[in-house]
């Protein structure tokens, strides 16, 4: 497994533990990094985990209006929380790093998806993410 895939599992820890358990990202991305400085042998995975939950909590509100627009007619509320964190894992990706091909990080959610969700979760964030991806210059602000 690759470092980006290491750090991406380890951001979608950190997300989807602060969704199911209703506390702050940041403050479990703070619990975090003292972990993470006792265990440099993870080091590899570390910062790029940090970056994504970092920007995922600092444009959460664009994310998640993103997600809801290509989500045909689910809410955020109704998607599994596993399904949540990847969607916005993988939309953060899209939208706001450049050194991520949109194919690599939809196809990384989706793979998680496959492992760790339901059934219908793979093709439902591959339409969702496909949908941002073909739309991301709208969504954000650049042609």
């Amino acid at each position: 497994m690759s470092a980006r895939s290491k750090a991406r599992k380890r951001a979608l820890d950190l997300l989807y533990g602060a969704d199911l358990r209703g506390v702050p990202i940041l403050e479990l991305l703070a619990d975090e990094a003292e972990r993470a400085a006792a265990q440099p042998s993870r080091a590899s995975s570390w910062d790029y985990a940090r970056e994504i939950v970092e920007g995922v909590a600092r444009h959460r509100e664009a994310l998640d209006a993103a997600i809801v627009a290509h989500a045909e007619g689910w809410s955020l509320e109704r998607m599994p929380a596993i399904d949540r964190a990847l969607a916005r894992m993988a939309a953060w990706e899209i939208l706001h790093n450049p050194d991520v091909p949109d194919p690599v990080a939809i196809a990384e959610a989706v793979e998680a998806a496959n492992e760790l969700s339901t059934d219908s979760s793979a093709g439902f964030l591959n339409g969702l993410l496909g949908g941002i991806a073909r739309d991301k210059g709208a969504l954000s602000g650049t042609p």
